[in-house]
């Protein structure tokens, strides 16, 4: 059977490509196909302990079988204008600047008693070494379903009204904004756990990448294994 196999991070650089393609046996699993690049790729068998193996946009175990026409992803640990008007909840990856002001302004309704915002800002220094820039990468597909999962939690955990769930990839300079969550409630107390759920959700389960890049080199940031939930809210919230 045949599969198309996606790296990124670190990982797409042990390899030299973003993807490639894997003819296997019937009854293959995705272990038989990790160890059949750790095999030509040995420092990238020394990262098998911190992978997270994908079968069509959804997080697999090293056992699931696979099958003819799978898109399996290597990922390492997981990192994080015109006026938008938001009639909706909006999630997004975007590769230019994120419109924070014009989101905001999007988010409230006359029912709102709270908009609440977190913004992931470059900062110019990383473990006291001056960083020049950043660049953020993404198994896109795959990033958009799980920040939609993300959303879809929000409504279930909490009474709020709207919410925005937006990443930045590619180039960012300092000071410039990585990440934005905004999330609009009645009451402050739902906004804020919403919001503080979402950061550390996608924080954990998202597939962005983030490379940092100093006077003296670069380096992939390290990340997280996905687990449970990052947060977990309080039996209710109150205003």
């Amino acid at each position: 059977m045949h599969v198309r196999v996606l790296f990124f991070g670190q990982l797409k650089e042990i390899v030299g490509r973003a993807e490639d393609e894997a003819e296997l046996s019937e009854g293959a699993r995705v272990e038989d196909l990790f160890t059949r690049f750790g095999n030509r790729f040995p420092r990238l068998a020394e990262f098998r302990a911190s992978v997270v193996p994908s079968i069509n946009l959804e997080f697999a175990e090293w056992r699931s079988p696979l099958a003819q026409g799978d898109e399996v992803a290597f990922l390492p640990p997981v990192s994080g204008g015109n006026h938008t008007a938001i009639a909706e909840d909006l999630v997004q990856l975007v590769h230019q600047r994120i419109a924070t002001d014009e989101i905001v302004a999007g988010l409230k309704t006359p029912p709102d008693g709270a908009v609440v915002v977190f913004e992931g800002i470059v900062r110019n220094q990383s473990r006291g070494r001056r960083t020049l820039h950043l660049e953020y990468e993404a198994y896109e597909p795959m990033a958009l379903v799980k920040m939609r999962h993300i959303g879809a939690q929000l409504r279930e955990k909490f009474p709020i009204r709207r919410f925005a769930i937006v990443h930045r990839l590619g180039r960012l300079e300092i000071g410039e904004t990585s990440v934005f969550i905004a999330v609009s409630s009645p009451h402050r107390s739902a906004a804020f756990d919403a919001c503080r759920f979402a950061i550390d959700t996608l924080k954990r389960t998202v597939p962005i990448w983030k490379k940092e890049y100093f006077a003296d080199g670069a380096v992939w940031a390290e990340g997280e294994l996905p687990a449970g939930e990052a947060f977990s809210p309080p039996a209710e919230s109150k205003p």
